[in-house]
């Protein structure tokens, strides 16, 4: 593929080294938009890992004080711990 004077474009004169080259600008819009991916993509999950461990957390205190009933609280609290 030959080209004439006619049809170069500027980008013709950029050498390969010049045209691979990370520049500072390209580092740091990608990094912007990871960011900005990361917080879309992050919150939700963060949020439902959130209330699941949550959930757990709070099916196991209340099966360990069922176990335990009767018992006085401060005692179903240093057993069974607290859910919030």
């Amino acid at each position: 593929m030959t080209h004439d004077h006619a049809t170069r474009t500027e980008h013709d004169h950029i050498t390969r080294a010049e045209h691979n080259r990370i520049t500072r600008k390209n580092l740091i819009s990608s990094l912007a938009t990871g960011l900005v991916i990361g917080i879309i993509a992050g919150a939700p999950l963060g949020w439902f890992a959130h209330r699941i461990y949550y959930q757990q957390r709070a099916g196991q205190v209340l099966l360990c004080r069922q176990q335990h009933l009767g018992q006085p609280e401060a005692e179903l609290k240093q057993l069974c711990g607290d859910a919030y």
